[in-house]
């Protein structure tokens, strides 16, 4: 089934681009007093520049081409629609691998990665460590829209894709590599599908049981930050100035904010440059790291498929419709799993080298994985790590899935 899947190439239609290019021209871009350090969020001063250069300057087309260098495939899974790329491996067994993403990712993100992945040899690379690499959207995510199911969270999605990598395109079993949101999917097929998987590669340990009881919006469980000691204050507070506005937003108004962000595109630009601002390499220079054709590539692709209320719903609904064990077996996820974390990243809090990563994860989410094969912690790198440190996340997951093959 899978040799005989229709393409499908990305083009957006001449007038949506023209009526984003109408909306950014007409901005009415709010004063912005004494806010020179961003105290009170993403300041005009930063955003007005990128936005005049989304309006007159970037050129959609030639990212298009350049992401259609892919092959890309759109598919009807379930009722909802799901967006991937699909780059064949080269080398003697190649391992399907299925990379996924988070918010606000898109697929692009993993752009570094798939073709050394795919041809290590090309890269100067084992052949023997080649993957066929899937890169999807998740659902409610950039191509992976309209969603047909209001309540689509981390748990539908690894049915979907487990259906996708096994049903659709015939895979006995596959590995997975995720990130942020992209590994809560993951670890709900290490738990569920574990028989189909080599293994999990993952960015982040991720709580099965994330985002419940009555404070699901507070990512501090409600901790007393006022008495801790210092240095757990100081990271705490980074943590909570870093991540914690747009979880509780997302939980408690997604709806009241998708309005906003839905007809304005420099009201969206606004709310996901600021994550990717605040979440990449702390101890990086953010525009090294993300050139302005990158970020306006992933603000494109949310505005055109208006996925920025899709994507952001994502969140509540892991709330909405809490966990359920498939079996009472512990740990829990029973897949193989390797981790590659940055130290770059706020969280988790107050962890300053290699050794405190280790132990954060040992005393926090580590106990829900039951194979954890290696933890890769590194120097390089925030939040996202596929596009901030593409070699060590090459490398960790080689490493992981090379036994597993």
């Amino acid at each position: 089934m899978a040799e005989n899947l229709e393409p499908f190439v990305i083009h957006v239609e001449q007038e949506v681009l023209d009526d984003l290019r109408a909306r950014l021209e007409a901005t009415r871009f709010a004063p912005d007093l004494d806010n020179e350090d961003e105290g009170y969020g993403l300041s005009t001063a930063y955003l007005k520049p990128i936005v005049e250069y989304w309006a007159d300057g970037f050129d959609w087309r030639s990212v298009e081409a350049r992401i259609n260098r892919y092959t890309h495939h759109r598919l009807d899974v379930g009722g909802t629609p799901v967006h991937f790329i699909r780059r064949p491996g080269n080398g003697p067994a190649p391992v399907p691998l299925l990379l996924m993403h988070g918010w606000p990712w898109t697929f692009w993100d993993w752009s570094k990665v798939i073709d050394p992945l795919a041809d290590p040899a090309a890269f100067g690379g084992d052949p023997a460590d080649a993957f066929d690499v899937v890169v999807p959207s998740l659902p409610g995510f950039a191509f992976s829209t309209p969603v047909t199911n209001g309540k689509e969270n981390s748990v539908s999605m690894a049915d979907r894709f487990h259906t996708l990598m096994t049903d659709t395109l015939g895979y006995e079993r596959f590995a997975v590599g995720a990130a942020d949101y992209g590994a809560l999917v993951g670890a709900q097929l290490g738990h569920k599908y574990a028989d189909s998987l080599y293994g999990l590669h993952l960015g982040n340990e991720m709580l099965l049981t994330i985002f419940q009881g009555d404070r699901y919006w507070d990512l501090t469980g409600g901790a007393p930050i006022d008495t801790m000691p210092a240095d757990q204050r100081a990271g705490m507070v980074n943590f909570v100035n870093t991540y914690v506005s747009h979880v509780a937003a997302h939980m408690l108004d997604a709806q009241t904010l998708t309005h906003g962000l839905n007809d304005s595109p420099v009201g969206m630009l606004a709310w996901i440059l600021k994550r990717w601002k605040k979440w990449s390499d702390q101890n990086g220079v953010f525009e090294d790291a993300f050139p302005v054709d990158h970020i306006l590539t992933n603000a494109t692709i949310y505005w055109v498929n208006q996925a920025i209320g899709s994507s952001i719903r994502s969140y509540r609904n892991v709330h909405r419709t809490p966990w359920q064990p498939s079996h009472d077996r512990t740990p829990p996820i029973e897949a193989p799993t390797g981790f590659t974390f940055l130290l770059g990243d706020a969280a988790p809090p107050a962890v300053h080298n290699r050794e405190q990563r280790i132990a954060a994860f040992q005393q926090g989410a580590g106990h829900f994985y039951a194979d954890v094969r290696q933890v890769n912690v590194h120097d390089k790198g925030g939040h996202f790590g596929p596009w901030e440190n593409p070699e060590a996340w090459i490398g960790d997951l080689r490493a992981t899935f090379r036994p597993l093959r």
